[in-house]
């Protein structure tokens, strides 16, 4: 090695140096990794097949007899092979291979994306955010069940006495003031002090306190979004609210970030820019239409993600709410500026308006069905109020009956399914979860310690779980159940709670290894021997060469292979 490759930063590229695996069962993550470690100057990489093998195909194909001809064509064929068709072959399963392991990247961080926008939210609740700090302090935020911020301030919590005094009494104070309760951490530096101090001043026990990610906070304070919604607020303010606002409806808060900023996917800077861009839009997309949008509280941003609207016709809808009050019903919208009988068609079904005159516009059941549910309700002797709220009548329902060129019998079961919970939010109900108490830094981790955690990204190689210790530890794949797991997110999803093992610790690399086996594989595992803290290479081969393989058109295999760029 030499240059770079002595310090730090080659560190987490070691597990590639002498590493070689068949291309074609190479996992997206590693192919990845080792395309990065070549673009930092860590790494060589080479993807060939077996030279030796390549050659005996091309010699038996164009060498024919024992002449003197024959060897020249020998030697063209073997300088061809060397200068020209190797290298082009070379590129060529270089590009596609990155196209595949750029595809399956892409899928992950969009399977994560929606798991955490669709995370379950605390619901309408009046809300203290906490941004912590030891240093500059923790900003302290009240927001009303609405989402609006109340009041602002800043406690320090690295003083003694009269310090601590203060920020007890002020929070006291806050609470009874604004009638807080839940309170909102951010799960970054001073986090866990920040809890422990909340959970040691004697507020109500029926008050949770509860961490919450701030991924990408930061970045939301410093954008356009924030400045247009706080101009006269700093940059701490405004991190503070979108902590809370996250506890509150993490769906509504997270759309106002580029999805990238949110970091749960897997390499995201190196895979194909534009198809990750497309991909995540899309996923945003229907993880709003999924849940549904409220017209009379939504911001323009979540409005944009609506099918049939942009940012234009979001901005004009709220204009329009502003000027003239909450929206009393969905035909109101046609008045919206610019929001034609298309763009009403295509969106009015994604809105719900709570407490409208008509019942069903609080449901997913779209406008144009509302006369065949009046027919329904006829039909069953009863209002259309009576059908969502009563399950014998929506019983007496013969589907078959309505079914027409216009409406299937699919659709028409939807219909019913909606009268049975009317704008019910399908996500999961929101449950509580508190970190292991006394376990706050990485030094206090030891092995065969167990702990809850929730899961904050899921890649191919395993699943990362937040343990409270301001650093996410790994549950590698092979340590995430007792049976085999090809796909960690078969096992687990992002915002998942579970139970981990401690089985490595590397405080140097600043890696943390977890099991959620029943017998983590710790207890076999000789003194000396790594644990798959990282996303380090399974099933390849310790060698600097290419490896040996079948025939090249035959089935034969191409080897992805890596070494330190130190190495000759």
């Amino acid at each position: 090695m030499f240059g770079k490759d002595t310090s730090e930063d080659a560190a987490k590229f070691r597990d590639y140096f002498e590493w070689s695996e068949p291309l074609k069962s190479c996992p997206s993550h590693r192919l990845l990794a080792m395309r990065r470690g070549e673009k930092e100057g860590f790494l060589i990489m080479r993807i060939t097949p077996p030279e030796a093998e390549a050659l005996r195909l091309l010699e038996a194909q164009f060498v024919k007899g024992n002449t003197a001809c024959s060897k020249q064509v020998s030697e063209a064929v073997q300088d061809g092979y060397k200068r020209l068709l190797a290298p082009s072959m070379e590129t060529e399963a270089r590009l596609e291979s990155k196209k595949k392991a750029d595809t399956e990247a892409v899928r992950v961080f969009g399977d994560n994306l929606r798991e955490l926008l669709l995370a379950a939210p605390l619901g309408q609740k009046r809300v203290m955010g906490v941004d912590p700090g030891f240093r500059t302090g923790c900003k302290i935020v009240c927001l009303d069940a609405q989402g609006k911020l109340l009041y602002n301030d800043v406690i320090y919590l690295l003083g003694e006495g009269n310090s601590l005094l203060h920020a007890k009494t002020l929070i006291h104070n806050l609470f009874e003031r604004f009638k807080i309760e839940a309170v909102a951490i951010g799960n970054g530096t001073a986090g866990r002090e920040t809890e422990m101090f909340f959970n040691k001043i004697g507020l109500p026990k029926a008050v949770p306190i509860l961490m919450v990610n701030e991924s990408g906070a930061s970045i939301y304070s410093a954008s356009d979004v924030a400045r247009e919604e706080f101009p006269d607020q700093d940059l701490t303010v405004r991190g503070s609210v979108s902590i809370a606002r996250r506890l509150m409806d993490p769906l509504a808060e997270l759309v106002k970030l580029d999805p990238k900023s949110i970091g749960v996917g897997q390499y995201q800077h190196d895979v194909d820019q534009t198809l990750l861009k497309d991909s995540l839009d899309d996923t945003v997309m229907s993880s709003v239409n999924a849940v549904g949008v409220e017209v009379n509280t939504a911001s323009k941003q979540l409005l944009s993600y609506v099918s049939g609207l942009n940012s234009t016709l979001a901005a004009n809808i709220v204009a329009y709410r502003n000027e003239n009050g909450p929206f009393k019903s969905r035909a109101e919208l046609r008045s919206v500026p610019r929001l034609g009988d298309k763009a009403f068609e295509q969106a009015a079904g994604f809105l719900r308006i709570r407490g409208a005159a008509h019942p069903l516009d609080a449901s997913a059941v779209h406008p144009e069905r509302y006369d065949l549910v009046k027919r329904m309700a006829m039909d069953a002797g009863c209002d259309v109020s009576d059908l969502l709220t009563k399950e014998e009548l929506r019983k007496k329902i013969e589907l078959r009956k309505y079914v027409s060129d216009e409406v299937g019998l699919p659709t028409l079961q939807d219909i019913v399914n909606e009268l049975a919970k009317p704008g019910r939010d399908p996500r999961k109900q929101f449950e509580v979860f508190k970190f292991a108490e006394g376990v706050d830094k990485a030094e206090q981790l030891s092995v065969g310690m167990k702990l809850p955690g929730i899961v904050t990204n899921v890649t191919a190689f395993g699943a990362f779980v937040d343990i409270g210790v301001h650093q996410d530890g790994l549950v590698h794949v092979s340590q995430l159940a007792d049976h085999f797991v090809k796909d960690a997110s078969e096992v687990v999803k992002v915002q998942q709670k579970v139970q981990v093992t401690v089985i490595e610790v590397d405080l140097q690399r600043k890696r943390i290894a977890l099991s959620m086996k029943a017998k983590p594989d710790f207890e076999k595992r000789q003194p000396g021997t790594k644990a798959p803290i990282s996303d380090r290479p399974s099933g390849g081969n310790r060698s600097s060469g290419s490896g040996t393989g079948g025939g090249l058109g035959g089935g034969g295999d191409w080897f992805a292979a890596a070494v330190s760029k130190g190495k000759k």
